[in-house]
């Protein structure tokens, strides 16, 4: 595949996304899809898995938007960087957020397979949503991953 259409496909997806459009996101995926969200140690594979992880999603962060502004790519490989704007809501990581829209780098690969998305490796900078958003790190990485992975860190 070439360079262009991953990047037309990455930016379809991205659109759809910043929408919170659950079936258009699901138009331009592979029935395999694997969505990696590092930050949150999530994985989904499947369309059936994807579309309630990004239920959950939209639901804690109603007003996410991201913005693709630029991208490289191999043969089967892409890779786009950007800015994400989301306001974390609820209290789905165990801390109670301040209501202010966070703005954060972000870094995405893509992988594809039959011309769709087969994989996404979403990045971004969890401490730092947690400072924009006035909550704990350290709380929202026990809810997160649990009371041995926030000792961990703290040891490191």
């Amino acid at each position: 595949m070439n360079s262009d259409r991953m990047f037309e496909l990455a930016q379809a997806l991205a659109v759809a996304k910043s929408r919170q459009d659950v079936p258009a996101a699901h138009a331009v995926l592979h029935d395999d899809m694997l969505l990696e969200t590092p930050a949150f140690g999530t994985s989904a594979r499947g369309l059936a898995e994807n579309a309630k992880v990004l239920t959950r999603f939209f639901a804690s962060f109603p007003d996410y938007n991201v913005v693709l502004e630029g991208h490289a790519a191999n043969d089967d490989t892409l890779v786009c960087w950007g800015r994400v704007q989301m306001t974390m809501t609820g209290d789905r990581f165990g801390v109670v957020p301040n209501g202010r829209r966070a703005d954060l780098p972000v870094f995405i690969q893509f992988a594809f397979r039959d011309d769709r998305i087969a994989r996404e490796r979403f990045c971004f900078d969890l401490s730092e949503l947690c400072a924009q958003s006035g909550v704990s790190t350290d709380a929202a990485r026990r809810k997160i991953f649990g009371d041995a992975a926030a000792r961990q860190q703290a040891a490191e």
